[in-house]
Parts: structure tokens; C-alpha cells; sequence
């Protein structure tokens, strides 16, 4: 009696499972599970493209399963409820009832208002539609309540099935007080710090004098980043305790702190275990998160271009032994600081999915979502740890609506005026929660998408990166492109010379936009240039006929001057056919495209060279912006009469910003610390403005006299908003 493997029937082309649909598996029922495992291993092999979808409908999971969470993630999910047959349910708050997440769900209640601690972090409304849909199960996600046990307590109370660990386990791990004592005993490598819960500001002061400056205060709950301070002297620590506390009660609902030696210029290399029920676990190698802001990860990939396989499998060692010490089952991550001589320290272990986990799934080949729906169901793992590869390489960038030239990303709000994901690119995958006309709000985390790629090897994944970059259109709101292009692109990147201290050694005036070459501004210049003529010729026909029957004939050269930055330049185009000859610099270079001006996107190749440009805006005085190697470039084209005319048009004049205080992100103000008739010294706090979960100390930029405060505690203020003046 034979039947057929249905592992190899879903999706088998997206996900690279190269089988035919119509293979049949020769086992006989009594040996299911031996076929099973077996396909299980040879889409584990062969697939490196997104995750195996490999499934069994015969293997009952649950019929209907909760959300608890919101965006990228929360669709996440959904997508792999919907491979395996399981019926799902959104939670949201008022602002996200058309979310994406919303409308993909079979079905959607709301939570609350906008604040998370009314919303998502309300555990008696959730519960409460928990038990009206009959909902089985609960997946957290990340963030939010995804490592809250009296949540999962609750859970269980009411015989719903958590998805991830027990509680034991998550109070284990998910405080990086106790979890540092357990790693300790599991024989783990720990950091030099002090075990228990810091009091108070004085008290953190004393600890950190007896650990030895610098030292990491950071929330003993969540992760993230939030709730995390370096300090560097006693001035430092108490700053950092008030703000970390702060942060952490806003995120976690927890403001206990702890404090560690600061190991400096580390990498910051995670593990990712899988383990289940019946005390198995896997590793399922490394990812390099080296790349962050404020404690935040950026850019990620899999595997790490540092370790060699035998740190590799000590780590991965030492992560399950950790994971067995608290009899862990499910999904989790075993992060780990490495110094320059690839010593590794345990730093935290988090009792949930990863923002970063698409990139173990592309060179394993796992559905990790999947896996913990499995566990949690109580199945046993379908794997051993010598079927877990590293097949080809995987990079993550995560796209965050944030302006990167401010403290390298602050947050950006608005609406998606438009928005166009590079799928079209080969071997790319883009995990959003977003679409063109969703609202990115202060509430939440500013993300818009991960964007992933992969490749047989890491230059062939970078590569892919670098076009999807360039091939992904947002309008509406300031995000981190360029600066992500920028870092895959730079040297020491690409050599694999990175640590956690990467963008402010690379940037440390801060973030520029890319650096043009000489020949790379000629190709802008030229490029501009010929879209100008390309533009204006268009503009003299109508529907593929002259506007005016009997206008002469048609130009064929143009004499130009394009402002870019500080220098004005001559430009002579002329045409030739679809292409354009273009002058400058005493230099000429072909320029070819189809110019469809009606496309965000626009191939142009220069001298044989393609490149992939966007434009984002023009107006009538030839002002125009281009989005050219991933950053965006403001020029002016004009005529060469226009130009000699333009020297007589004013130019307002900037504003001084000595004596003001604007809002240099949208957020709310958590305190005022002044009131006017009060002096005050160059770099003393002024307020304190809370933007998407993250708590920013706006500081005086000179010695004066406060003249006015035009906010007060609790207000919400946009870009740009006028805060304090000073005499």
C-alpha cells in the first residue's frame, strides 16, 4: 500500500523543492515517518531560497490560532497558518484596523486605542477575545507580550496552548538576571557583572565603579534594545539608569535594570536553537548582528564570515546545553558577545521568534514558525544535528522609516504615498506587515519591512542586495536606505571587519549619503541631464502625435547647467535616437533608457553600465530630486538663459537655530525640565521626547536664558516643532 508524498505537493517552484509534483514516495503507511524525515533532510539540502514546505495535513496542529501581535511579524505568521490548513485571528488597536495583518487574517478584533499598554500589551482584552473565538492557540510573535509569563500563565489557566516555552522557561531566560545565573551553572561563558537587581541611581554608580568602567545598564526584561545604556563615568550611569528604567517600564512593563562589564568593539553573533518537548535540541548555526544604532540591529546574515566551524559548534553547544538546563522547548536564541580572538560571552537568550530569523530559514531551509507550531502541539522534532546545512548565504536589512542622517535613523511618520517592493528582483524575499497607503504612526516600531536575499555565496548575496535596494520604491516618509546600501557596499563590510562600534567608526561625524567619485557624478549629472530632455520632449507631444501640427522640427542638442550641491555645471546634451550624448566635464558619454517617465523606476544604462534610479521629485524651476546609488541627490537643471537669469533671484535666507529648540522627530514629551526666566548651559537637558518606544534627552546648544517653552509633558509633537527659545 503505497501513497502519495504529499511534502513535496506545496509551492515546490517558490520554494525550491525541486521534485516533481507528481513524485511518489514508495514507503508503505507503517514507515509515514520515515518518509517524512526523509524529505524533511533532502528539502533541508536543496533549499536555499526561503524555508522548506515541507507538511504533512495528515499531522494535526490546531484549527484556529491568535495573533498576539501586529505588522511584519504578525503576517509572518499568517502565512504559515495558511500552509498548514490553520485558521488565524488578529488582534488591533483602533489606529491599525486596516493593517495589513487585519485583512489577511480569517478573522480580526480590536484590542484598544492606540497606546500599546491599552492595546497590545492589554492582556485582559486579549484574553477576553481569545475566549470569543474559541481560538486554541497563541502565537506572541516578537516584542509586546511574547516573553511576558504571567501572560503565558494565563494562557495555560485557560487550556490555550502558548506558542513557546513554558513559563519556568521564560522566567528562566527571559530575565537576564537569572538567566546569566543559569547560564553560569550550565557552564556557559558569562560576562564579568554584578547577578542581582540595581535599586537605584547611587546604587548603580557603586556597582558599576566596582565592575569597572565602561559598563552596559540594561532592562533585566525584553530585548531589543530598549532599556539599554552605555556608560562611561558616574555622570553617564546615572543618566542611563533613569532612562533605561524609563524605557523599560514603557516596553516591558518591567524597569528592573542590571549591570555588566561593556566588552568593547565586539561582534554580536547569535545562535538559533529549535527544541522540543521530549528533550531534543538542535542548533541551527549563526547569525552576525554586528551591524546596529542605539543597541538595534541593522543589517544581519547567516552564517558569520568569522567563525570557523570549531567556535561555531562550541557555541552551538554551549546554547543547547543552556537550553536543556531549562528543559526549553520551542523557538529561541542564545545571543553571544565575541571579542577579537573569538573568545564568546553569553549576553541574553530570548524566549521567542527573531526579527532576524529569515536568514537561518534561507540556509537551512526550516520554517521555524512552523517548527514551533509543531512543538507546541507536542510533536517531536524531525530532525538531527547533522541534517541541519549551511547552504548558500543569506543578508537582512532591515527597512525602517527613519531619517538616517539624524544619530543614524531617527523616526520618520507619514503615509505610503507609494510603495513598490523589489520582488521582481531574483532571490529576494520581503517580509512586511505595510502596503501603499498605510500609515507608519509614533506608536510603534518605525520598521516598514525586512528585506532578505541569498545566494550560493556572500558576494552573490550582496549583490542581490544592493539591486533590491536600489529597486525598492517608498514615498511619504524618510527611510534608511542609503545608509544600508551604503554599509554592504563599504570596504570593511565586505571584508567581514565589522563589530557593534561598525557605523559610528565608519560615520563618525554622522551619516553623509554616499560619497560620489568623479566619474559617479558625471553619471548623475549625465543622467539628470538626458531625463530633463527626455522630459521635455515628451511634454511637446500628445498621445504620440506633435501638439502643434505645424511646430518646426525637433531639437537635436541642448545647452545645460546643472547645480548639484556647491558646483554649478555646464552640460551638453544632444540626441541620438532613444539615447542621449551628454558633455561634461569636456567628457561624453552615452546615456540610454526607455524613459518611461510614468515609472518610480527607471533603468538607464551610462557608458555600458546599468544603473537603477528613482526620481522623487521635480518642480517648474528645474529643482529636481534622484535617488542614485541609494541616496537621494537635490539638482537644479536649467537652461543656459535661465541660468544666467537665475543669479537675480533671492534665495531665502536659513534659519538661525542658536537660540531654538525644534523637535527633531515626531514623538511625545515625556518631561519638560524648565520653565522660562531659567538660565541655562550649553548641553543641559532640556526635555525628553519618547519616539516609537525609544526615549530622547534634547540638550541646549548654547548658555542662555529660557525666554519661552511651548510644550509641556504629555504633548504630542511633529518634525520640526518649535519646543524652547532662548534669549
Amino acid at each position: 500500500m503505497t501513497r502519495i508524498c504529499v511534502f513535496f505537493q506545496m509551492h515546490i517552484k517558490k520554494l525550491c523543492c525541486h521534485l516533481p509534483l507528481s513524485y511518489t514516495c514508495s514507503f508503505p503507511i507503517a514507515q509515514v515517518s520515515k518518509c517524512e524525515a526523509l524529505c524533511s533532510r533532502w528539502c533541508l539540502i536543496t533549499s536555499h531560497k526561503l524555508y522548506s514546505s515541507v507538511y504533512d495535513p495528515n499531522e494535526k496542529t490546531f484549527e484556529k490560532l491568535l495573533i498576539a501581535n501586529r505588522g511584519e511579524i504578525a503576517c509572518r505568521v499568517i502565512k504559515t497558518c495558511k500552509k498548514m490548513g490553520i485558521k488565524t485571528v488578529a488582534i488591533h488597536s483602533d489606529v491599525d484596523a486596516n493593517a495589513v495583518h487585519v485583512k489577511m487574517a480569517d478573522e480580526s478584533v480590536c484590542v484598544g486605542p492606540a497606546p500599546t499598554s491599552k492595546s497590545y500589551l492589554n492582556m485582559d482584552a486579549i484574553m477576553e477575545v481569545i475566549r470569543k473565538t474559541r481560538a486554541q492557540a497563541v502565537h506572541p510573535g516578537y516584542g509586546f507580550l511574547s516573553e511576558n509569563k504571567e501572560f503565558a500563565r494565563r494562557l495555560a489557566s485557560q487550556g490555550v496552548t502558548f506558542i513557546g516555552p513554558d513559563t519556568h522557561a521564560i522566567q528562566a531566560m527571559g530575565d537576564k538576571i537569572e538567566s546569566k545565573l543559569l547560564a553560569k551553572n550550565a557552564k556557559v561563558n558569562t560576562i564579568p557583572g554584578f547577578d542581582g537587581v540595581v535599586k537605584d541611581a547611587d546604587e548603580a554608580v557603586r556597582i558599576a565603579r566596582e565592575i569597572g568602567y565602561p559598563v552596559m545598564i540594561k532592562a533585566s526584561a525584553g530585548g531589543g534594545g530598549k532599556g539599554m545604556r552605555i556608560a562611561w563615568d558616574d555622570e553617564e550611569t546615572r543618566e542611563g539608569f533613569r532612562f533605561s528604567s524609563q524605557e523599560a517600564a514603557s516596553s516591558f512593563g518591567d524597569d528592573r535594570l542590571l549591570i555588566e562589564k561593556f566588552i568593547d568593539n565586539p561582534r554580536h553573533i547569535e545562535i538559533q536553537i529549535l527544541a522540543d518537548k521530549h528533550g531534543n535540541a538542535l542548533w541551527l548555526n549563526e547569525r552576525e548582528c554586528s551591524i546596529q544604532r542605539r543597541n538595534q540591529k541593522v543589517v544581519e546574515e547567516a552564517p558569520s564570515t568569522f567563525l570557523d566551524p570549531e567556535t561555531r559548534r562550541a557555541m552551538g553547544e554551549q546554547a543547547v546545553a543552556l537550553a536543556k538546563a531549562v528543559k526549553y522547548s520551542s523557538a529561541g536564541t542564545v545571543e553571544f558577545l565575541v571579542d577579537s580572538s573569538k573568545n564568546f560571552y553569553f549576553l541574553e537568550m530570548n524566549t521567542r521568534l527573531q526579527v532576524e530569523h529569515p536568514v537561518t530559514e534561507c540556509i537551512t531551509g526550516l520554517d521555524l514558525v512552523q517548527e514551533m507550531i509543531r512543538v507546541a502541539k507536542g510533536y517531536p522534532l524531525r530532525h538531527k544535528q547533522a541534517d541541519i546545512p549551511i547552504n548558500g548565504w543569506a543578508v537582512e536589512c532591515r527597512v525602517y522609516a527613519e531619517d538616517p542622517y539624524k544619530s543614524f535613523g531617527l523616526p520618520s511618520i507619514g503615509k505610503l504615498s507609494q510603495y513598490q517592493e523589489p520582488l521582481h528582483v531574483p532571490s529576494v524575499r520581503v517580509d512586511s506587515g505595510i502596503q501603499q497607503g498605510s500609515d507608519i504612526s509614533i506608536y510603534y516600531d518605525p520598521m516598514i519591512s525586512k528585506l532578505i536575499t541569498y545566494g550560493s555565496n556572500r558576494a552573490e548575496a550582496l549583490k542581490r542586495m544592493e539591486e533590491a535596494l536600489d529597486n525598492y520604491v517608498i514615498r511619504g516618509v524618510a527611510h534608511n536606505i542609503s545608509l544600508l546600501r551604503e554599509v554592504i557596499i563599504h570596504p570593511r563590510f565586505v571584508q567581514g571587519d565589522i563589530s557593534t562600534k561598525f557605523l559610528p567608526e565608519v560615520y563618525p561625524d554622522g551619516f553623509k549619503g554616499h560619497k560620489l567619485t568623479d566619474l559617479e557624478r558625471r553619471e548623475l549629472l549625465a543622467t539628470a541631464a538626458s531625463l530633463y530632455v527626455a522630459e521635455q520632449l515628451r511634454s511637446q507631444r500628445f498621445l504620440g502625435t506633435p501638439r502643434i501640427p505645424i511646430a518646426k522640427s525637433k531639437r537635436r542638442s541642448w545647452e545645460l547647467s546643472v547645480r548639484l550641491g556647491d558646483g554649478i555645471y555646464p552640460v551638453a546634451v544632444s540626441k541620438d535616437g532613444s539615447s542621449f550624448s551628454v558633455e561634461v566635464d569636456g567628457m561624453k558619454l552615452n546615456v540610454t533608457s526607455e524613459w518611461n517617465l510614468a515609472s518610480p523606476l527607471l533603468s538607464v544604462t551610462i557608458d555600458g553600465t546599468q544603473r537603477t534610479i528613482q526620481r522623487i521629485s521635480r518642480n517648474a524651476s528645474g529643482e529636481t530630486s534622484i535617488q542614485f546609488l541609494g541616496t537621494v541627490y537635490k539638482l537644479q537643471i536649467l537652461t543656459k538663459v535661465a541660468a544666467e537669469l537665475s543669479k537675480y533671484m533671492p534665495e531665502k535666507a536659513e534659519e538661525d537655530t542658536s537660540s531654538i529648540l525644534r523637535s527633531p522627530m515626531p514623538g511625545t514629551v515625556v518631561a519638560v525640565s524648565v520653565k522660562p526666566g531659567d538660565t541655562v548651559s550649553e548641553g543641559q537637558e532640556i526635555c525628553v521626547i519618547e519616539a516609537m518606544k525609544m526615549q530622547n534627552s534634547m540638550i541646549a546648544a548654547k548658555t542662555g536664558k529660557v525666554k519661552a517653552v511651548h510644550c509641556k509633558a504629555a504633548d504630542t509633537v511633529g518634525e520640526g516643532d518649535l519646543l524652547v527659545e532662548l534669549e
